[in-house]
């Protein structure tokens, strides 16, 4: 980690009227989509630096209204770099990032390599923005399942103490990567046309399928390392590490956008027209929840979208205390869920 100033050198980096801005994994998803945030979101950089594997170089993608040219990654690839979005994976995380911070940059990074670190703070700015203070060169953006369920959780749990929480995901092809978002697009096609189609970046057959979150699964437990890394980091996000929370994590055939089948238990009665209150009201939510027409979110609508979708809202009716409550989420897994954060993580540091 960094030194007292550097930190106070990094800082002013993030702070600075025009940082320059380095994406590392810049030609993955997320990558791109990073891209277009800081493109949309008008996010200032006297310059922004794409660093890839070397395969990649050569291409060029663009970026307001110029083509970027891809470079490759080396440690010594964050010279004058002011901000590392790294999105390549955690091996390449561990490797490069303490170099960008020895560089003197600040790290948003999107793998799991340090969303566990007590000194590495794990954000959702909505939920924990104030956490990012105590940043000492890398921040963590969170598992795309632990930042969609607490944008909607949070403004729960802050009226209302939650005393447990139980989900069921609908995970899209866009947590896999392009390459599975692909995978999706021809298999849908081959089946349509009646051939078969051997999966190849998945484990198994994805057109008009669905199946356990393809993540390693732990012997003991039963759970998958999706769903052990969506617990652990909800409970960091919250600030509940005792929350107890189980949650089944399901691959379904939609390109992009996660949904989010949430039971939650409080502490008293809260009911649906209070939980409808405090999530109308609450940032990065918008609150889809039309019994008469039978309209509640969707991965269709929630895709592009800045905002989780949430509503499907109503008293678990398996509860007989009163004091649970159903709902539904649907939230873009490379926007809330990776890139949007990472640039709000950005825009927080500079507010």
């Amino acid at each position: 980690m960094l030194s007292s100033p550097d930190l106070r050198d990094a800082a002013r980096g993030v702070r600075s009227a025009e940082p320059v801005i380095a994406i590392v994994g810049a030609t993955g998803a997320v990558g791109i989509e990073l891209l277009r945030c800081l493109e949309a979101r008008r996010f200032p950089a006297a310059a922004v630096r794409l660093l890839a594997s070397a395969r990649s170089v050569g291409r060029f993608i663009p970026f307001r209204g110029r083509e970027l040219a891809v470079e490759e990654l080396t440690e010594d690839s964050f010279a004058g770099v002011d901000i590392a979005l790294f999105s390549a994976g955690a091996g390449i995380s561990r490797r490069y990032a303490p170099a960008a911070v020895a560089a003197g940059a600040v790290v948003v990074d999107n793998s799991s390599a340090f969303r566990m670190l007590p000194e590495v703070p794990l954000v959702v700015p909505e939920v924990n923005g104030g956490t990012l203070a105590g940043h000492a060169g890398i921040i963590a953006n969170p598992n795309c399942v632990a930042a969609i369920m607490t944008v909607a959780l949070a403004p729960l749990h802050r009226a209302h103490p939650l005393r447990r929480v139980t989900a069921a995901t609908y995970q899209s092809a866009s947590g896999a990567g392009a390459a599975a978002m692909e995978e999706l697009r021809e298999s849908t096609a081959a089946h349509l046309r009646g051939e078969a189609f051997a999966p190849k970046v998945l484990p198994h057959p994805y057109a008009f399928n669905l199946f356990s979150h393809n993540a390693d699964v732990d012997p003991a437990s039963g759970y998958n390392g999706e769903e052990l890394k969506a617990i652990a980091e909800s409970r960091r996000i919250l600030g509940a590490p005792e929350l107890p929370i189980g949650i089944t994590c399901i691959r379904v055939p939609v390109l992009r956008a996660h949904s989010i089948a949430l039971t939650v238990e409080f502490d008293r009665v809260v009911t649906p027209e209070e939980a409808r209150g405090l999530l109308a009201g609450a940032p990065g939510l918008r609150l889809v929840d039309d019994r008469a027409a039978n309209h509640f979110p969707m991965p269709s609508e929630a895709s592009g979208q800045d905002d989780v979708l949430v509503g499907r809202i109503r008293t678990d009716l398996g509860d007989p205390t009163g004091r649970s409550l159903s709902l539904f989420v649907s939230g873009d897994q490379l926007l809330k869920g990776a890139a949007l954060n990472a640039i709000q993580i950005l825009e927080h540091l500079r507010s």
